[in-house]
């Protein structure tokens, strides 16, 4: 089930995707509480805030959309035509990233395979969504792509063991962990964290929407690319990672609790690149679909 954040003329929606089109899940949840039990609730209008109020649930929404289609309120309830697309979770808490993931990325960087999980922390105010623009800063060198699969937080996760730790994700979307790269480098030669590297406005393109977790079950393994103006730069299966999705919660987890609405990106594979003005970069994965951004400079 794919479900995605929009901005209509009404305002901000939910939208869950069926046979017959994007259907308003903000509109289509208040009218089945009010129909099948006469309660006037409070309009879900962001996924992100659901999921990080711990109440989310997937079953939910499909018992919803069953009586919508039931009642054939699809046409009725569907998401504007001219709706603009959003990041699924457009200011997560915590952007929890992966590095060296991916053995042959870490060899294209001359780097060993990490013996443990390299995690580091994104900024949420760098997160923009399908089709927007991602902006790069005049006089910091090269900027490249990084596909990845992103992995959102749906159940508070701490101390998990990996035997379970797929039961703490609410679904998948595609990260682009875009990378200043030679602003890392130094970075990294004076033993610095990556965080400014990362964390630019508009450097972590996400969606385009969340696939629930019940429509990619572990293990995860799901063909993985980017193009970047048609042509291939990436392309693997998140098989080659190194360390698999529970691995890396029930790691996270014993240092660090995870929230609903955490995103945690799983780390890119080679042929990671160059970006520059008038760019369009295309992350595709398999199940989940297509996030596309143009690249302007700032």
């Amino acid at each position: 089930m794919k479900i995605a954040q929009f901005s209509q003329s009404g305002g901000d929606a939910i939208g869950v995707h069926t046979t017959e089109g994007w259907i308003d899940f903000t509109k289509a949840h208040v009218m089945f509480e009010w129909i099948r039990g006469g309660v006037f609730t409070r309009p879900l209008t962001s996924l992100g805030a659901w999921l990080q109020s711990g109440t989310f649930d997937a079953g939910y929404v499909r018992e919803v959309i069953r009586f919508i289609r039931k009642e054939r309120l699809d046409r009725t309830l569907a998401i504007e035509r001219t709706a603009v697309m959003k990041a699924p979770i457009e200011r997560p808490v915590k952007i929890v990233a992966l590095g060296l993931n991916y053995a042959l990325h870490a060899a294209e960087g001359k780097f060993q395979v990490p013996s443990e999980p390299i995690i580091f922390l994104k900024a949420g105010s760098s997160v923009v969504g399908p089709d927007e623009t991602v902006r790069i800063p005049r006089g910091m060198g090269r900027m490249d792509h990084e596909v990845e699969l992103a992995a959102i937080i749906g159940t508070k996760a701490s101390g998990v063991n990996r035997r379970n730790a797929s039961s703490y994700i609410a679904g998948y979307t595609i990260a682009n962990d875009v990378s200043a790269r030679d602003l890392q480098t130094k970075d990294l030669e004076k033993r610095h964290p990556w965080f400014r590297s990362k964390s630019f406005d508009t450097f972590t393109p996400l969606g385009p929407w969340m696939v629930t977790a019940d429509e990619i079950k572990p293990p995860v393994h799901l063909d993985i690319e980017c193009r970047v103006n048609g042509k291939v730069r990436q392309k693997a299966n998140t098989r080659d990672m190194v360390f698999d999705i529970p691995t890396v919660i029930e790691f996270i987890s014993r240092y660090i609790t995870l929230e609903p609405g955490d995103v945690i990106s799983t780390g890119t594979p080679e042929g990671i690149g160059p970006i520059r003005h008038g760019d369009t970069m295309v992350c595709r994965i398999q199940k989940i679909g297509e996030l596309r951004n143009p690249v302007r400079n700032k």
